[in-house]
């Protein structure tokens, strides 16, 4: 799985002309879910989102979690983060998930956050309004090898 995160003041995220999750101060998480993801992957990458230390101390050091500062995560699903555009001019999607295991680890992804938590629509089109702060933008991996025939799913 993979997941960039962003600082922001504000956000929101906007389907069909409609506003399906919005945050004040806090992070945007864009998830992107890979054929060999796995829920343990989902959960590390949740817990490792909330305990990033992101945000200032009273010294203005990077020294503060989301939670620390009483933030929220709006968490959007991005199976963009696996396009592979390494040949050609247009991205292949190969190593994304299928849609039903990606929205699966999706929701686990979002159930594991332990602040508030906004989220987009799964598979629809969306437009997301930020305010970017700082700005902060991290990505986050947890793609571990697995020998072939191992599923640990």
């Amino acid at each position: 799985m993979r997941v960039v995160i962003q600082r922001v003041q504000r956000a929101a995220v906007i389907v069909a002309d409609q506003v399906s999750g919005q945050i004040g101060p806090g992070l945007v998480a864009l998830v992107g879910v890979g054929r060999e993801s796995t829920v343990a992957d989902a959960a590390w990458l949740a817990s490792k989102t909330v305990r990033l230390r992101v945000f200032s101390d009273d010294a203005g050091r990077m020294n503060r979690s989301v939670a620390d500062v009483g933030g929220a995560v709006l968490a959007i699903s991005q199976f963009t983060l696996y396009g592979d555009v390494s040949r050609g001019r247009r991205p292949s999607f190969v190593t994304a998930a299928d849609p039903p295991e990606a929205q699966r680890l999706y929701e686990t992804y979002c159930a594991a956050i332990t602040v508030p938590v906004a989220t987009g629509v799964f598979g629809a089109h969306m437009v997301i309004d930020l305010v970017a702060d700082g700005p902060v933008t991290l990505l986050l991996r947890r793609e571990t090898f697995r020998p072939v025939g191992q599923d640990v799913r």
